[in-house]
């Protein structure tokens, strides 16, 4: 492994490390609870679109309504309790907004939900990694993840387009592999069959 692809991993795990307690805590959160885990809660949400106002650390209406709606959104139970599985289900949603900013920041929007939509396909895909972050971290899987661009902060659009795919959206119709032709230097990926191409990627299977 090369020297600058040791270190952008490091730095990718250590930032890992670094992300708000609401993702990686163990509290369970809900109607009432304040604090600093409540505020860093609210900051996820309101950066997927979710919460309308500035966090305050307390879970009352406002988060609650907010919380719902995303599990809804995410075909979580809404219960309105942020537990193991809503806090996988945002910290999911970070790291695919991150290799979407990362990898399609100049794309369309389609384009962005379709590298999304790419990450899920291979969640559901034999041969592939069954957690996001495994696909995500997968050896030579995305280049944003080795250059260094994961740890750019994503944009609401990078956000919404996660969400969307979640939601169903593939405009890749299944595609698990995406590359732009004027820039890749792996011949194998060329021997795989297009679907379609979005922008300055081709998607394929």
């Amino acid at each position: 492994m090369k020297l600058h692809v040791k270190i952008s991993f490091v730095v990718v795990i250590c930032f890992m490390f670094l992300l708000p307690n609401s993702i990686f805590g163990q509290e369970l959160l809900h109607k009432g609870s304040q604090g600093q885990a409540v505020y860093d809660l609210q900051e996820e949400l309101k950066k997927m679109g979710y919460f309308p106002s500035q966090p305050t650390g307390y879970y009352g209406s406002i988060t609650d309504h907010a919380v719902r709606q995303f599990q809804l959104d995410t075909s979580l139970s809404p219960d309105g309790v942020v537990g193991f599985q809503t806090k996988q289900k945002l910290n999911s949603i970070e790291m695919m907004a991150r290799v979407v900013h990362g990898e399609a920041r100049g794309e369309s929007y389609e384009g962005k939900v379709a590298v999304a939509a790419v990450i899920m396909n291979r969640l559901s895909t034999p041969g592939f990694p069954k957690n996001t972050y495994d696909v995500i971290f997968q050896t030579n899987a995305f280049t944003a993840v080795h250059d260094g661009q994961y740890n750019l902060t994503p944009n609401s659009y990078s956000y919404q387009a996660v969400i969307d795919a979640l939601k169903g959206w593939d405009p890749t119709y299944g595609s698990v592999y995406y590359y732009n032709p004027t820039i890749a230097t792996d011949d194998w990926i060329f021997t795989r069959d297009t679907v379609l191409r979005i922008g300055n990627h081709l998607f394929a299977k």
